[in-house]
């Protein structure tokens, strides 16, 4: 019995998982398009083929698909990268070596598209810092994961915030030259720095 009741359980939650994601890759595009502002939860809702009371179970509102796009999967990715790395590095250079792994992943065009509406408003910038915040969380609870020494936490904590920081500082300046060059290249030089000032041998 609980094989064959957990099938349709399991086709439920992909479906709604599709689901999910043709609303927030629809209202992503229409909001690259024609921006913000100008997009509404009708339009997103029959881009999507779905009712707009549909649109509702799974998102609140139109910023929710903003957050959505920030949030997808980036702390779960990051800690996964970050707890793959080899033994015998500092945790700058792990979290460093880290966000270049997830770098590849990046499609420069709708990032930079998404990104230029995140800033279109000053609602849309202070979500945009709030999910910044969620994820200096997320990866300070992942260090600690790595280093599990209470003594460490200020300077990893430190790490976190530092790291975000110059991951936030090397898009920003990627996004200003347009995309053109490996967005690999600015992290480099963002993490240059960092690493001198916490370079301490890891445990």
């Amino acid at each position: 019995m609980d094989i064959v009741s957990s099938k349709p359980s399991g086709l439920r939650a992909r479906k709604r998982q599709e689901t999910l994601e043709r609303i927030a890759e629809t209202g992503l595009r229409l909001f690259s398009r024609n921006g913000y502002e100008a997009t509404t939860l009708d339009a997103i809702a029959e881009g999507a083929g779905i009712s707009r009371r549909t649109f509702f179970h799974y998102f609140k509102s139109k910023e929710e698909i903003l957050l959505d796009w920030q949030l997808r999967g980036f702390s779960a990715s990051l800690r996964k990268a970050v707890l793959a790395q080899p033994a015998g590095k500092v945790p700058v250079e792990v979290v460093r070596d880290a966000m270049l792994m997830l770098s590849v992943g990046f499609r420069t065009q709708e990032f930079i598209s998404i990104d230029r509406v995140l800033r279109s408003s000053e609602t849309l910038k202070a979500r945009k810092q709030a999910t910044y915040g969620l994820h200096e969380q997320a990866l300070y609870a992942t260090l600690m994961e790595r280093w599990p020494d209470p003594d460490r936490g200020a300077t990893l904590r430190l790490v976190a915030m530092a790291s975000l920081g110059a991951m936030r500082l090397a898009i920003e300046a990627w996004i200003q030259a347009g995309g053109d060059r490996p967005v690999d290249s600015f992290l480099h030089a963002a993490f240059d720095g960092l690493a001198s000032e916490f370079g301490k041998p890891s445990r």
